[in-house]
């Protein structure tokens, strides 16, 4: 087989390169490059694209050149429309090295017979990583006192003062128990917690709720009995599904965290229950608007710890994508086995 790999600024040259020299049974045929080359300039591209979808920008002139013979095709950010998967014609699989599929066109590949893998779960042990330290840096005022110290202050009184607390039997809720609320479980277990779990997609007989302790419950328990809530939800539809309700029912020794999306969340309801310091803190990297400005009052409050959408940007999150797509394409053409992630 024959694939072309298409790299940017985050997919470098040499990952596909690794990746393709542990499957010599694959030739790499060409690995062309999409957009530019400067990380902020990036980030406004895949805005761009997943706003505007794979139409937003033109792929490598290049690329269609290449993709002639190509069986496979793999990508990041590049978008990939119709009219590269016609100048294709033994394309049989396109791979992408990302959860969303804004920059492909879905309903072409679909109507060409171009099965299409992605990976959402490529950055999920990044951000279930990042999960656990927001939950350890807010509640233990780790960010907060850092400033301080560097600001020359041996500061003592924090907003949770009298309410800092070891995540030792403490419960945990998780809104959303996909990928990402899976690794926070296994990531949670030496800690001795209770782990809840919402999720209108996941089933009592999910082997995972077992394997990890896991109580599936509705929304209101566990906004209601959890110390931590941490949002791992995303909807297709961009729902809202945290709001007024559910602050109301946390806690006052409560914390909030969000590294889903913003979105899920009313942030403007957020704030006035942190102002009125009616849950206790709360920790967020997602924002309704990015990037955060100075303006923005939750960069005024003390309760919270911010970081910048950068959760899942991890070295490891690009380079072991590749091999993961192909393996999962190897394992459907050689065993049958459906890859999770997978769209005919």
């Amino acid at each position: 087989m024959k694939i072309v790999c298409v790299a940017d600024h985050f997919m470098e040259e040499s990952f596909y390169r690794d990746c393709m020299a542990k499957f010599p049974e694959i030739e790499l045929i060409d690995v062309p490059y999409f957009g530019s080359h400067s990380r902020n300039e990036m980030r406004e591209i895949a805005d761009k694209l997943e706003k505007g979808g794979p139409y937003a920008f033109e792929p490598p002139a290049e690329l269609y050149e290449s993709i002639k013979d190509a069986d496979l095709l793999m990508v990041h950010l590049c978008p990939v429309p119709r009219g590269l998967m016609e100048a294709a014609p033994k394309l049989k699989y396109i791979l992408t090295n990302r959860g969303g599929l804004e920059n492909i066109d879905l309903a072409a590949a679909h109507e060409l017979g171009i099965p299409v893998l992605n990976n959402p779960a490529h950055n999920g042990n990044a951000v279930a990583e990042l999960t656990i330290c927001l939950m350890i840096c807010e509640t233990r005022n780790v960010t907060r006192a850092h400033y301080a110290m560097k600001n020359g202050e041996w500061r003592e009184a924090f907003p949770n003062v009298g309410r800092v607390f070891e995540l030792r039997n403490k419960t945990i809720g998780l809104v959303g128990f996909g990928t990402i609320g899976r690794l926070v479980s296994e990531k949670l277990q030496p800690f001795n917690v209770r782990i809840l779990a919402t999720d209108p997609n996941v089933t009592p007989d999910d082997p995972d709720l077992a394997k990890w302790n896991v109580e599936l419950v509705d929304p209101d328990t566990l906004f209601s009995q959890s110390d931590i809530v941490s949002v791992h939800a995303r909807t297709e539809k961009k729902e809202r599904i945290i709001g007024k309700h559910e602050f109301d029912l946390m806690k006052p020794t409560a914390t909030f965290i969000n590294t889903a999306r913003a979105y899920l969340v009313d942030y403007d309801y957020l704030e006035i229950v942190l102002r009125e310091k009616r849950i206790t803190g709360a920790a967020l990297e997602v924002f309704p608007k990015e990037p955060l400005g100075l303006d923005s009052p939750f960069v005024q409050l003390d309760n919270v710890t911010l970081t910048n959408h950068r959760g899942g940007d991890t070295v490891n999150c690009y380079s072991d994508s590749p091999e993961y797509l192909v393996r999962a394409m190897k394992d459907l053409i050689e065993n049958g086995k459906r890859p999770r992630f997978y769209i005919e």
